[in-house]
């Protein structure tokens, strides 16, 4: 799977869960806009693109 079709997925999956940590933002009384979704966004392929790494590393051992 290439580098972009594994960032859509990973996209997919934030914003499946998107709506809860927005309520868990929000209870925390911390407000997030649409200027700063795309930074959150970023780190999250960040975050998921290491991750992927790592179950890819387990997997060949």
């Amino acid at each position: 799977m290439d580098q972009q079709n594994k960032n859509m997925e990973f996209m997919a999956i934030a914003m499946k869960y998107f709506p809860d940590a927005k309520a868990k933002l929000d209870e925390a009384g911390i407000e997030l806009s649409m200027d700063m979704l795309p930074h959150f966004m970023d780190l999250f392929q960040k975050v998921m693109q290491e991750a992927y790494e790592l179950g890819r590393q387990d997997a060949k051992e």
